[in-house]
């Protein structure tokens, strides 16, 4: 691994780790941090999708003993606690299911047509002003119905899940979707973010397996190490990310990151017009 390849995925696995469970896409800046970085092709493309892999270990991490209680509650002699650990595995299967279903019909045309700069920063601003509106709308109406994940229905998860389904759009951000749709559906910022955490974990899964499986033969002993780099500095700065997005939210609105949306994606399209930075990727 030479030194640009290494300092390139120690850059992106940092963009990927910081960005993941924010409400300002990671795809989005992903793309926009490759495109300056010349880190092109279709290899590429599976390095950027490989290392939401680190992201993914590092929610598992930080709630490990909340998964580990979970999944030993699956079998326990007490029916309380089985059934209140098989309503949360299923209200994570249920919003795991639209994306998914969505992902495998249209990732090919999504990744012809929308993995480039500009309609990254048209979702960017798009995104922004959903944000906006529903946090006015959250401080205006009293709407929270849930407060907290266990108290989560089957349709308040399938929400959050078709929610996500429309992040497959590069730029809208999966965290910002899910949470922003939680809160639309009457989830508390706080469970809707803690929802969103947990959701994460088999929907980065997946999708990392899946990409790397399908594109197995662009890949080489030789890119092993560049892949484990990338996805060692993206679990190391999510884990970060996530722990502070967790105090954050409990006092916090989301409005600042949809000012900063707003801002970065008008720099996008005004520098991509202007030609003053080739965004092509």
């Amino acid at each position: 691994m030479d030194l640009y390849t290494s300092l390139a995925a120690t850059i992106l696995g940092l963009v990927e780790g910081m960005t993941e469970f924010l409400p300002i896409s990671s795809t989005g800046h992903l793309i926009l941090t490759a495109s300056v970085l010349h880190w092109v092709g279709d290899k590429a493309k599976v390095f950027e999708i490989a290392i939401q892999g680190g992201a993914m270990l590092a929610v598992m991490w930080h709630f490990r003993m909340r998964l580990i209680a979970t999944m030993q509650a699956m079998v326990s002699p007490e029916a309380s606690e089985r059934k209140r650990a098989s309503h949360f595995a299923r209200n994570l299967c249920i919003a795991f299911v639209p994306a998914a279903l969505l992902g495998l019909a249209f990732a090919s045309a999504i990744k012809r047509y929308l993995f480039a700069p500009e309609p990254v920063a048209l979702a960017f601003i798009a995104g922004a002003v959903v944000i906006l509106w529903a946090e006015g709308r959250q401080a205006r109406v009293d709407v929270v119905r849930v407060t907290s994940v266990d108290a989560m229905g089957a349709l308040d998860a399938l929400t959050v899940g078709v929610a996500q389904a429309v992040a497959l759009i590069p730029g809208t951000s999966r965290s910002g979707a899910t949470i922003i749709g939680g809160m639309l559906f009457g989830l508390s910022r706080v469970a809707a973010t803690e929802f969103s955490f947990f959701l994460a974990i088999p929907t980065l899964m997946a999708a990392t397996i899946y990409d790397v499986v399908k594109h197995r033969s662009l890949l080489g002993v030789g890119d092993l190490p560049s892949f484990a780099l990338g996805m060692a500095v993206s679990f190391l700065s999510a884990l970060v990310v996530v722990r502070w997005l967790l105090r954050y939210v409990a006092a916090h609105s989301f409005v600042p990151f949809a000012w900063y949306r707003l801002v970065f994606g008008g720099l996008v399209l005004l520098t991509a017009r202007m030609g003053w930075v080739d965004w092509a990727h």
